[in-house]
């Protein structure tokens, strides 16, 4: 089926929307509250197990509704409904795009299609979550270590932390990634090879960073006396050969049309599954299903996705903002910053379109952030009173899953008092000695809201930022799926690599060989 689509700055919504960026100019939102009594009202809407808060955002009425003819005229919806068809909408790579048919629940029917694709996926997670349960339930693995880079590694990280309260208490879970060996020995010493399990997580089998930690952890099971490497590894991966090859027999693979930041729901999620078990593992899946069928089927007006992603656009590529700060009130919640920076940073940071046609806007913007309340006593000051504006993204979870519910109320007023600081402000202008104290305000946010930190809600909320994601790729008329980027430094280290010691090295600029001549990485006599 063909899929309709026009780049952005072709349509007559981008010029419609350049004009109000010029009309709405001195749009000011302690003006727009003042005059617009039910704008809270307009701006608020909830999508499954999530509510979010648009009123503090830098846009109006006529905004949002030039931005949403924006989607219809660039074909949003068109690729959208293609996605869920299992259509190859990642066009570089000639795939599909289909990490929501990981979490689609075999009671819910799919094309036929897609019919043998789905009952592949539902046999593989019957297997790693029988697995995983299986783990759970022997008690001489203390200890689970899951060993990825990327999408095999943030993805994993971020739930089990933010799921603490449903983690297995009788066990410990550890992630592994830089190829630094400081972190992996770090680690493995205070560790025992009886009592520990190790999850490999490569599609390929191949990822440089992964396989040097992983040979270096069967290195040190080995040497501590380790029996059995095939009850102590695990590979989540699609060559199975090469496991073998290193002595793995268990393996659970995924598919092709599976991106690395999409992963958590397939097998990646095994370290999930086994800290949350099977019935909490399949909730979260519930949940970002769920999310799925919001974005699938809500109108336009009521997408939450749909405005997130919009209202992306209208501030990189109308108000020029440069990043977005992810402030999450929740100490869970402290690895969402650097997963949603692998989320959108590597799959809008594209400056080429489809078609291969050098973009003529802003794509993606910088993501960074810290928990609340640290980054109020960090980074805040510039965001309050700095030269740039940076929109900041407050999250919080208004049932804590402690019993301190004095601190908590302290947690929600900070990020509420933020907020409302970053609006409102306070006027010092009158006094020039009192200057430093002045807050412009006018500084936009946006407000999220979870009831409580569950996996429906955890799911929920990956969910709800990879379609927000999409979004703005489809708009921007770029693949969002595909990750070049990432490529040429691994090729040049490895070019490095194979030169170092080498009779006749190839000529290289002389920057990168003073480089290797200062840090003296050909010269054996550096340390091991």
């Amino acid at each position: 089926m063909q899929i309709s689509h026009n780049r952005c700055d072709r349509v007559q919504a981008w010029r419609d929307l350049q004009q109000l960026k010029i009309d709405k100019a001195s749009l000011d939102l302690r003006v727009a509250f003042d005059t617009n009594e039910r704008r809270f009202e307009h701006f608020t809407m909830a999508a499954p197990h999530v509510f979010v808060d648009f009123s503090k955002c830098m846009w109006d009425e006529e905004i949002e509704s030039a931005l949403l003819e924006l989607a219809q005229q660039t074909g949003v919806f068109s690729l959208r409904d293609a996605m869920f068809r299992g259509e190859l909408i990642n066009s570089t790579e000639r795939r599909s795009v289909m990490h929501w048919l990981l979490r689609t629940p075999k009671e819910v029917s799919v094309s036929k299609a897609l019919d043998t694709t789905h009952q592949e996926v539902l046999n593989t997670l019957e297997s790693f979550l029988s697995f995983a349960e299986n783990v759970r339930a022997n008690h001489k693995i203390t200890d689970i270590v899951n060993i990825g880079i990327g999408g095999s590694d943030l993805g994993p990280q971020l739930a089990v932390q933010a799921l603490d309260e449903y983690v297995i208490p009788s066990k410990k879970f550890h992630f592994i990634s830089n190829v630094d060996a400081h972190e992996i020995d770090r680690l493995l010493k205070t560790l025992r090879p009886e009592n520990t399990l190790f999850l490999v997580s490569s599609k390929s089998f191949s990822t440089v960073e992964t396989m040097t930690n992983a040979q270096f952890a069967k290195n040190w099971f080995l040497d501590g006396g380790g029996k059995e490497i095939e009850k102590h590894f695990v590979g989540l991966t699609s060559n199975t050969e090469l496991a073998k090859a290193f002595g793995i027999t268990a393996t659970f693979g995924f598919w092709d049309w599976v991106g690395g930041r999409y992963s958590m729901w397939s097998s990646i999620g095994l370290a999930i599954a086994i800290a949350i078990g099977e019935f909490n593992f399949r909730a979260f899946l519930q949940g970002a299903f769920e999310m799925d069928e919001h974005f699938k089927t809500s109108d336009a007006e009521h997408n939450v996705p749909l405005k997130l992603g919009l209202l992306d656009i209208w501030y990189r590529n109308f108000l020029s903002y440069t990043s977005r700060c992810i402030a999450p009130y929740h100490s869970g919640l402290k690895r969402l910053p650097a997963y949603w920076q692998q989320l959108e940073m590597e799959s809008n940071g594209k400056s080429v379109d489809k078609s291969g046609g050098q973009v003529s806007y802003l794509t993606a913007p910088v993501l960074w952030g810290e928990p609340g309340t640290n980054g109020q006593h960090a980074f805040f000051q510039m965001l309050h009173q700095g030269t740039d504006i940076i929109p900041v993204e407050f999250l919080v979870v208004k049932e804590p899953s402690h019993a301190y519910p004095e601190n908590h109320k302290l947690l929600l007023a900070n990020a509420i008092a933020q907020a409302q600081a970053f609006m409102v402000g306070e006027s010092r202008l009158s006094d020039a000695q009192d200057t430093p104290r002045h807050f412009p305000g006018n500084r936009p946010s946006l407000f999220t809201v979870l009831e409580r930190l569950t996996p429906q809600s955890l799911g929920a909320l990956i969910a709800l930022s990879e379609h927000r994601t999409f979004v703005a790729g489809a708009a921007w008329g770029i693949n969002s799926f595909d990750q070049y980027g990432v490529e040429l430094g691994k090729k040049l280290t490895q070019n490095i690599m194979d030169q170092l010691g080498a009779s006749s090295p190839v000529a290289m600029d002389p920057s990168t060989l003073g480089l290797i001549g200062k840090l003296e990485i050909n010269n054996s006599s550096v340390k091991n």
